[in-house]
């Protein structure tokens, strides 16, 4: 069971890495062709501001799941490494609560913000609004499979509480 959820979770997280470089290149292209097309055509693109926040948003987003899994994000860890055993892995176990609380947050709310903004339009790239809010809803459930991982592994032993 753990085997497989290890697995599962790293090429969900290899592939969050992958859309993220694919988004932040994509930023990187439309970005490059605003400045070309302003500077060197004398005509701004319109698009490619709206298409490069929506690009920044998945890749910030995705990465930061990544990150979770990979137990970067920001955390008060000096009374984790300094206290051995038991209560290093109630605090790590409390950490991750507090953690998967943001992660589902964010996906809940996601959800609302995509469904309850699906009808209008982003004029410029023509797209439902929800659209918008997806990197939220999508970041929320990684962050929120992550975690969960990090929990059941605190569980079963395999993470010691000093790596959350």
């Amino acid at each position: 069971m753990s085997a497989t959820l290890h697995k599962i979770s790293g090429m969900l997280a290899q592939l969050a890495l992958w859309l993220s470089a694919i988004g932040l290149m994509g930023m990187t292209l439309a970005v490059s062709w605003q400045v070309f097309g302003r500077y060197v055509l004398n005509s701004t693109p319109t698009w490619t501001e709206a298409l490069s926040i929506q690009l920044m948003g998945w890749f910030i987003l995705l990465g930061s799941a990544v990150g979770v899994r990979e137990g970067y994000h920001l955390g008060f860890d000096i009374l984790r490494i300094v206290f051995p055993g038991l209560p290093a892995k109630l605090m790590a176990l409390v950490s991750h609560l507090v953690v998967l609380t943001f992660g589902l947050a964010m996906a809940w709310y996601g959800w609302d913000l995509v469904v309850g903004t699906w009808t209008a339009r982003i004029p410029i790239l023509g797209w439902p609004g929800g659209v918008d809010f997806m990197p939220l809803l999508g970041g929320g459930v990684l962050i929120s499979f992550f975690t969960l991982e990090h929990i059941f592994n605190l569980a079963t032993g395999r993470e010691d509480g000093h790596s959350a």
